[in-house]
């Protein structure tokens, strides 16, 4: 006899569903009374089955690394999310709106690894990680909430895979991170669109220092059970708020000491269709 599938099942196909059809769902909050642990299964739930149709895990991202957004969520903590390669755009390259429900786009730093991570087998899996970083880009990421109006709770947006959508990194530059010279804070952020200025910060907005979300990447990946292979695309954090990203635009952000990135995005998104 099959086992029904459990709610955690569901809700993670719900979803996905959400993310193929490009339609936006009720929130999980609204009916469903679920645990923190519970959305980050419901997100590994979800992650499974875009492994399943060849989607493969090719980086990981913090969120709510900024103070004045976990204190507008009422959390303590950042949020761990899993980046994919369907949602991985090429630096001057173009990214189809119609793929998204309502995006938003924010400025990030980004690192990549140069050898693989598994935290569960390591004796010191932040200084590992750290070893395990070859270079620093400036990036793009693009949230795009599954969930109506991108209205969301804490344990919505983590099941909702922390509304990771798509991400675009500028050129890598080597980098050592176990040198205790190695910071990235206190670096202007500029977001422009078409040329105009519509989004500043500073790398410092992230978490102090870029570099202190490697210590929460390596716990919470050991906490989740998530191997990081060579190549992996780590995003620490937004230095601005997000964005709406509209369709026939050019996209850009610069950070200095690690340059620019840049998208143009064509159509619109599935909500405005």
């Amino acid at each position: 006899m099959t086992e029904p599938t459990s709610p955690l099942s569901r809700y993670a196909s719900a979803l996905d569903e959400a993310v193929t059809s490009r339609r936006a769902i009720a929130q999980l909050s609204r009916s469903a009374s679920l645990t923190l642990d519970d959305a980050y299964r419901v997100q590994a739930l979800s992650s499974d089955l875009r492994a399943a149709r060849g989607d493969r895990l090719v980086g990981v991202k913090l969120g709510f690394t900024s103070k004045a957004k976990a204190l507008q969520m009422g959390v303590s903590d950042v949020i761990f999310g899993r980046l994919h390669a369907c949602g991985e755009y090429a630096d001057g390259g173009s990214v189809a709106l119609e793929a998204f429900i309502h995006p938003r786009v924010e400025p990030e730093v980004a690192f990549r690894l140069g050898a693989g991570f598994d935290a569960r087998a390591s004796a010191d899996p932040e200084a590992e990680l750290r070893a395990a970083v070859d270079a620093v880009a400036p990036g793009l990421e693009i949230i795009d909430s599954r969930y109506r109006d991108f209205r969301f709770s804490l344990t919505d947006v983590v099941a909702d895979n922390t509304s990771a959508a798509g991400f675009v990194t500028g050129a890598w530059q080597p980098t050592d991170l176990t040198s205790a010279a190695a910071r990235f804070d206190d670096r202007p952020v500029t977001l422009e669109i078409d040329g105009a200025v519509v989004a500043t910060g500073s790398t410092s907005d992230i978490l102090g220092d870029p570099v202190l979300a490697l210590p929460a990447i390596a716990r919470m990946a050991a906490a989740r059970g998530v191997v990081l292979p060579a190549g992996s695309v780590l995003l620490a954090g937004a230095a601005t708020a997000a964005v709406a990203l509209p369709g026939g635009v050019t996209v850009s952000a610069a950070v200095p000491g690690l340059g620019s990135v840049r998208v143009t995005t064509t159509g619109a998104p599935a909500e405005e269709l």
